[in-house]
């Protein structure tokens, strides 16, 4: 098998495989502190949440005849994800009343038809196949696909009844050891419902890409009222259940079926493979580990955890080993193309310490700079290094949530860092550095979110001597909607550039990245909207880098 095919083994072993893991003490940063052990009431309340699963090997509900669904069952659209090589995911979620609880289909089982062509009109089908959109997932449906040519392009479609899904557009990735000249992906990140339309998808949907790395964010747990936020609907009326924070298994279900009734979005994802990871707002700002961002019973943030994790794997193209247990998902994973490029994609919220000194913005210190702290938990770690030494890939690039690089907030000795990004964790940093170093990484790149602008960095093997060896990039994408329509220059345009002479990109529009690896050099272009409180911004380009394959740096294109 491929290394991207071993990376898709069975989820962690160091706990059962049901959620009566909540009757144990929970483990403060990896086992670093202990908490104190969940109430009984609680150990009960998340061991009944893990088995309102459908029962094995056996029919959980009746079987709904899908002749009897007379509205389209599939306003959520399409998608795909993860392509290996021979091998493609494609998804899709029945919901003919998106915006009602259950999306308005019975308590019941539904068969669903899918199809994969060659050519769009499906005049050339390769395969077909029947899966099934059970209640308990949210009606939500999967086809992991084999048996393919790498390295193609695929169409796909689901039926139900008498309705026919839109059809999308996906390929598998090319053979581990194929030699590929070329390969463009995108880079996008938060997209808050409520701070503005999803122009830069629409955008996204047009561009010729080959796979679409979704960083973070893909919705937030923040209420949404009748009109939209800062999308000003006139023209309707959300209901009011948006218009609270997500914490329950429903709640989290309705809100993905809000945000991906959007067009835009939809579009994107009909478009192109998409391969996604989470951050925070996918279940609550800024948690750590098991630790919430408010003060509630640990059983309590477990039990949101667990239906946050289970609604964004039922809603996304993932595929079956990414499967949550209770409170506990493996999302990072290794994806390759040929001997190109080399995707580690992390997880840098599942396992990572509390932040210090309380978080935001603080003065690095004894707390921040403890060697025990990490961002990723010792078995990613290990996990993302030994996959390093393991690479024979040109590039290997590592989609992940927070800023890498050091970003100083003014140019003086009395700076700050954000101690939610990896300035929080910079020992857990220095380890991943040295790891690439040991593992004889020539070309290490970094794709980032979070942070609702976009940046290029050069990353540093002393991030304080302005001199030292350059050893990688990074690329921050903006964000898709999350804070409004943001300007070219934000307020600490000056401070940050002047106090991060490796920064060498800083714009504050929405948007998204697009990233070209050749054999010979990596392109990165930073497209931006003008604004997205309004719909139907047109795209340009604002700054293009290329860093030579070799010789890592960043130099305007």
């Amino acid at each position: 098998m491929t290394a991207a095919q071993t990376s898709m083994a069975p989820v962690r072993d160091d706990r059962p495989a049901e959620l009566p893991t909540a009757t144990r003490p929970l483990a403060r940063n990896g086992g670093l502190d202990r908490r104190r052990l969940l109430t009984g009431a609680g150990a009960v309340a998340a061991l009944a949440f893990s088995m309102s699963l459908p029962a094995a090997g056996t029919a959980s509900a009746a079987v709904l005849d899908a002749r009897r669904i007379t509205e389209d069952p599939f306003t959520l659209g399409v998608a795909s994800g993860d392509p290996l090589p021979g091998s493609v995911l494609i998804w899709t979620r029945l919901a003919p009343r998106p915006y009602e609880p259950g999306g308005g289909l019975p308590a019941s089982r539904v068969e669903v038809r899918w199809e994969l062509a060659h050519d769009e009109g499906f005049r050339r089908i390769v395969r077909r196949g029947w899966v099934t959109a059970h209640a308990e997932y949210g009606h939500s449906v999967r086809a992991e696909i084999q048996g393919l040519d790498s390295g193609r392009v695929y169409h796909y479609r689901f039926l139900t009844g008498s309705w026919t899904s839109p059809t999308g557009r996906t390929r598998t990735a090319p053979a581990a050891g194929a030699r590929t000249t070329s390969l463009t992906l995108a880079a996008v990140s938060c997209q808050a419902y409520h701070d503005g339309y999803f122009t830069a998808h629409r955008h996204l949907a047009a561009e010729d890409v080959d796979v679409v790395f979704h960083l973070g964010d893909y919705l937030y747990e923040y209420a949404v009222n009748a009109t939209g936020g800062a999308r000003n609907y006139t023209d309707r009326r959300l209901p009011a259940h948006f218009n609270r924070e997500t914490v329950t298994l429903e709640d989290y279900r309705l809100r993905y079926a809000l945000y991906k009734s959007d067009p835009d979005l939809r579009a994107a994802h009909a478009a192109h493979p998409f391969v996604v990871t989470w951050d925070d707002h996918e279940t609550e700002n800024n948690y750590a580990g098991e630790i919430p961002e408010n003060d509630v019973p640990p059983e309590e943030f477990l039990l949101r955890r667990a239906a946050a994790y289970r609604a964004y794997w039922e809603n996304q193209p993932l595929r079956t080993p990414q499967r949550p247990t209770g409170p506990d998902m493996r999302l990072y994973r290794r994806i390759g193309f040929g001997r190109l490029a080399q995707f580690d994609i992390l997880d840098t919220r599942q396992y990572r310490s509390d932040q210090a000194y309380g978080d935001g913005w603080r003065t690095p210190g004894p707390e921040s700079e403890d060697p025990a702290r990490t961002m990723t938990g010792a078995a990613q770690e290990r996990w993302l290094i030994d996959g390093w030494r393991a690479s024979g890939a040109t590039w290997n690039v590592v989609p992940q949530q927070v800023t890498f690089a050091q970003r100083r907030d003014v140019p003086t000795a009395a700076y700050k860092l954000s101690m939610d990004a990896w300035d929080g964790y910079p020992a857990s940093r220095q380890r991943l550095l040295d790891g690439a170093e040991s593992a004889g990484v020539a070309n290490l790149m970094v794709l980032t979110g979070d942070v609702h602008v976009s940046y290029a960095f050069d990353l540093k093997k002393d991030f304080d001597d302005p001199a030292s060896r350059t050893v990688g990039t990074e690329i921050v994408t903006t964000s898709v909607s999350s804070g409004k329509d943001g300007a070219e220059r934000p307020a600490n345009w000056e401070n940050q550039t002047r106090a991060n002479p490796h920064m060498k990109h800083y714009n504050g529009r929405r948007g998204y990245a697009l990233v070209t690896l050749t054999e010979t050099v990596a392109r990165a272009d930073f497209r931006t909207v003008s604004a997205v409180t309004t719909p139907g911004a047109p795209v340009t380009t604002a700054a293009s880098f290329v860093t030579e394959a070799g010789n890592p740096g960043l130099t305007p294109a």
